[in-house]
Protein backbone atom coordinates (compact mmCIF):
# COMPACT_ATOMS: atom_id res chain seq x y z
CA UNK A 1 0.00 0.00 0.00
CA UNK A 2 2.71 2.19 0.04
CA UNK A 3 3.00 5.62 -2.52
CA UNK A 4 -0.47 4.63 -4.11
CA UNK A 5 -1.30 7.56 -6.65
CA UNK A 6 -5.02 8.52 -6.75
CA UNK A 7 -6.45 9.13 -10.46
CA UNK A 8 -9.33 11.40 -10.30
CA UNK A 9 -10.85 13.48 -13.51
CA UNK A 10 -13.21 12.54 -16.03
CA UNK A 11 -10.54 9.64 -17.59
CA UNK A 12 -11.20 10.30 -21.33
CA UNK A 13 -7.60 10.62 -21.61
CA UNK A 14 -6.28 7.75 -24.14
CA UNK A 15 -9.82 7.02 -25.70
CA UNK A 16 -10.24 10.25 -26.62
CA UNK A 17 -6.83 10.62 -28.19
CA UNK A 18 -7.45 7.39 -30.05
CA UNK A 19 -10.88 8.19 -31.11
CA UNK A 20 -9.39 12.24 -32.58
CA UNK A 21 -6.54 9.64 -34.75
CA UNK A 22 -8.49 7.60 -35.75
CA UNK A 23 -11.47 9.61 -37.55
CA UNK A 24 -8.81 11.86 -38.72
CA UNK A 25 -7.64 8.82 -40.63
CA UNK A 26 -10.85 7.73 -42.00
CA UNK A 27 -11.67 11.51 -43.30
CA UNK A 28 -7.97 11.41 -44.42
CA UNK A 29 -8.50 8.22 -46.27
CA UNK A 30 -11.88 9.92 -47.59
CA UNK A 31 -10.34 12.72 -48.68
CA UNK A 32 -7.61 11.45 -50.84
CA UNK A 33 -10.38 8.57 -52.38
CA UNK A 34 -12.38 11.98 -53.47
CA UNK A 35 -9.69 13.51 -54.51
CA UNK A 36 -8.57 10.91 -57.07
CA UNK A 37 -12.14 10.43 -58.10
CA UNK A 38 -12.48 13.83 -58.81
CA UNK A 39 -9.68 14.01 -60.99
CA UNK A 40 -9.84 10.48 -62.77
CA UNK A 41 -13.76 11.12 -63.47
CA UNK A 42 -13.75 15.58 -63.40
CA UNK A 43 -17.56 16.14 -63.43
CA UNK A 44 -19.06 18.61 -65.08
CA UNK A 45 -22.68 19.92 -63.86
CA UNK A 46 -25.06 18.48 -61.44
CA UNK A 47 -25.13 15.24 -63.56
CA UNK A 48 -21.83 14.83 -63.39
CA UNK A 49 -21.42 15.25 -59.16
CA UNK A 50 -24.42 12.65 -58.79
CA UNK A 51 -22.90 10.24 -60.71
CA UNK A 52 -20.04 10.12 -58.73
CA UNK A 53 -22.15 9.78 -55.60
CA UNK A 54 -24.47 6.94 -57.02
CA UNK A 55 -22.52 4.19 -56.03
CA UNK A 56 -23.76 2.25 -52.83
CA UNK A 57 -19.85 2.54 -51.73
CA UNK A 58 -19.65 5.78 -51.82
CA UNK A 59 -22.57 6.59 -50.20
CA UNK A 60 -21.22 4.57 -47.04
CA UNK A 61 -18.21 6.30 -46.83
CA UNK A 62 -19.36 10.06 -47.43
CA UNK A 63 -21.83 8.91 -44.16
CA UNK A 64 -18.86 7.33 -42.82
CA UNK A 65 -16.96 10.72 -43.27
CA UNK A 66 -19.96 12.76 -41.83
CA UNK A 67 -20.03 11.15 -38.53
CA UNK A 68 -16.42 11.13 -38.23
CA UNK A 69 -16.52 14.83 -39.08
CA UNK A 70 -19.20 15.24 -36.16
CA UNK A 71 -17.32 13.01 -33.38
CA UNK A 72 -14.20 14.66 -34.27
CA UNK A 73 -15.57 18.33 -33.81
CA UNK A 74 -17.44 17.01 -30.76
CA UNK A 75 -14.60 15.40 -29.39
CA UNK A 76 -12.09 18.64 -30.04
CA UNK A 77 -14.36 21.23 -28.94
CA UNK A 78 -15.80 19.51 -25.50
CA UNK A 79 -11.87 19.34 -25.03
CA UNK A 80 -11.81 22.86 -25.59
CA UNK A 81 -14.42 23.86 -23.18
CA UNK A 82 -13.22 21.50 -20.29
CA UNK A 83 -9.65 22.66 -20.33
CA UNK A 84 -10.29 26.76 -20.57
CA UNK A 85 -14.05 27.43 -19.53
CA UNK A 86 -13.67 27.36 -15.90
CA UNK A 87 -17.29 28.76 -14.50
CA UNK A 88 -19.18 24.70 -15.11
CA UNK A 89 -22.48 26.72 -15.68
CA UNK A 90 -21.18 28.35 -18.94
CA UNK A 91 -19.11 25.12 -19.86
CA UNK A 92 -22.26 22.88 -19.79
CA UNK A 93 -24.40 25.84 -21.50
CA UNK A 94 -21.48 26.20 -24.33
CA UNK A 95 -21.34 22.25 -24.23
CA UNK A 96 -25.11 22.35 -25.19
CA UNK A 97 -24.67 24.58 -27.88
CA UNK A 98 -22.22 22.57 -29.45
CA UNK A 99 -23.94 19.44 -29.34
CA UNK A 100 -27.01 21.42 -30.66
CA UNK A 101 -24.89 23.17 -33.27
CA UNK A 102 -23.30 19.64 -34.42
CA UNK A 103 -26.65 17.76 -34.56
CA UNK A 104 -28.18 20.53 -36.70
CA UNK A 105 -25.32 20.24 -39.14
CA UNK A 106 -25.37 16.72 -38.74
CA UNK A 107 -29.14 16.87 -39.86
CA UNK A 108 -28.64 19.31 -42.61
CA UNK A 109 -25.70 17.04 -44.05
CA UNK A 110 -28.25 14.20 -44.17
CA UNK A 111 -31.29 16.11 -46.18
CA UNK A 112 -28.47 17.31 -48.43
CA UNK A 113 -26.88 14.42 -48.69
CA UNK A 114 -30.38 11.99 -49.33
CA UNK A 115 -32.46 13.82 -51.33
Amino acid sequence: MANQRIVVGAHYGLRDWLAQRVTATLMALYSVALLALLLWRKPVGHIGWQEIFAPQWMKLATLTFIACLLYHAWVGVRDIWMDYVKPTGLRLVLQVGTIVWLAACGVWALRIFLR
